[in-house]
């Protein structure tokens, strides 16, 4: 059973976090930067206030306009809705994703956060499982 440790020894540990009361436009800047769609929103960059995604961004300049550039993280932000651990399995995180309509998943160990996994990275994980797999199974027949 794979576990979201083998995940993060692959991506590796960084989160990209920004403070809540900064401006959604640095937030913006920092997803540039990063070439991500989402940051945990932390004060201390172990304390999870939230996650601000490229969707949160979206959905408040459809309601509340331009303004939106200006106003802090911590108004558009959503509130962490699921978080896992290394020792969780990834197939378990795979339907709490589903069912939470999630795509951003922070990686707490013993409430430290020391990583963050994404809808993406569970993807690669499986394709690549699935592939080493494969050439298992070919090699097992050929020899």
């Amino acid at each position: 059973v794979m576990k979201i440790a083998a995940i993060l020894e692959s991506k590796g540990d960084f989160v990209a976090t920004v403070a809540p009361d900064a401006t959604v436009n640095a937030l913006l800047a920092s997803l540039a930067e990063h070439e991500i769609g989402a940051v945990v929103v932390s004060s201390d960059g172990v304390v999870i206030s939230g996650i601000a995604s490229e969707r949160d961004v979206a959905r408040a300049l459809v309601t509340r306009g331009a303004a939106t550039l200006d106003a802090p993280v911590s108004s558009i932000m959503t509130a962490v809705i699921c978080t896992c651990e290394p020792s969780s399995p990834v197939e378990e995180l795979m339907v709490q994703m589903t069912e939470n309509r999630v795509r951003h998943v922070p990686v707490l160990d013993e409430g430290r956060m020391v990583g963050i996994v994404s809808i993406g990275d569970i993807v690669k994980a499986r394709i690549d499982h699935l592939e080493d797999e494969r050439k298992s199974l070919l090699s097992y027949i050929t020899s």
